[in-house]
C-alpha cells in the first residue's frame, strides 16, 4: 500500500501534492483530510496547511494480470488475458500462439503459474480470493482426463483391495476427482499432504 502525507494552502492543493508524489490520479486514491487549514487574518499570521493523507487504491486483479503479462512474456509466450469473477472466484482466461509453454506436461507449469498468481491477488486483496488459471479451455480437456483416471483407478482399488495415492493436484483438480468418485460405495478418496503438494488417495470403503 503506498501512501503519502502532503501539506499545501488549501485541501485541494495538498491533494495535487500528493497525487503528483504518488505518480496517480485521484479516482485511484482515497484521500483522508487531517487538517482543511486556516487562511488567517490578511492571509499571513495565523495561517495554517491543509494537510491530507492520500493512499493509492490498488486493484488486485489488475496486478495479477500485471504479474501474468510479465511472467508470459519472459518465458517466450505473450498472452491475451480475460478475466471473470464469479463471487470470490476470479477466472484468468489466457490466448496466445504460444500456449503449450504456459501449460507444460500435464499441466504443470499452468497449476504453478496459478498458484503464485494466487498469492499476488491476495497480498492486494482485502478478502481471500482463489484464483483459477485458463489456457484455451485445457481445464476442460483436464477435467475429462482426470474423470477418467479416477474412475480406472478406483477400479483398480476395489480389486486389489489396496490404497492408491494419486499425484499432487491443486483443491479444484481434487474436487474432480472427489467429486466423480462420490457415488462410488466401493471406495473412498480423502486428501493428504500440505499445499502446493496436496494429494488424494483411494481406499477401499471396507477392510
Amino acid at each position: 500500500m503506498k501512501q503519502v502525507t502532503a501539506t499545501g494552502q488549501t485541501v485541494e492543493e495538498a491533494v495535487e501534492s500528493a497525487l503528483a508524489q504518488l505518480k496517480t490520479t485521484k479516482d485511484r486514491a482515497d484521500v483522508d483530510i487531517i487538517d482543511e487549514g486556516k487562511k488567517g487574518i490578511f492571509g499571513i499570521f495565523g495561517t495554517r496547511p491543509a494537510v491530507v493523507k492520500v493512499t493509492v487504491i490498488i486493484d488486485p486483479i489488475e496486478e495479477a494480470k500485471k504479474f501474468l503479462t510479465q511472467v508470459s512474456l519472459q518465458m517466450g509466450a505473450p498472452v491475451e488475458i480475460e478475466v471473470k469473477r464469479e463471487g470470490k472466484h476470479v477466472h484468468f482466461l489466457l490466448t496466445g500462439e504460444k500456449i503449450a509453454l504456459l501449460i507444460g506436461k500435464r499441466g504443470q507449469t499452468l497449476n504453478s503459474l496459478q498458484y503464485l498468481t494466487q498469492l499476488v491477488l491476495n497480498r492486494f486483496s482485502n478478502q481471500y480470493l482463489t484464483v483459477i488459471l485458463d489456457a484455451e479451455d485445457y481445464r476442460k480437456r483436464r477435467s475429462e482426463t482426470l474423470i477418467q483416471l479416477a474412475h480406472r483407478l478406483a477400479l483398480k482399488v476395489a480389486k486389489s483391495g489396496k490404497d492408491v495415492a494419486l499425484e499432487p493436484m491443486p483443491s479444484y483438480e481434487r474436487k474432480v476427482i472427489h467429486a466423480a468418485l462420490s457415488e462410488n460405495k466401493r471406495i473412498k478418496t480423502f486428501s493428504d499432504g500440505a499445499e502446493p503438494h496436496r494429494f488424494i488417495v483411494i481406499t477401499p470403503a471396507k477392510r
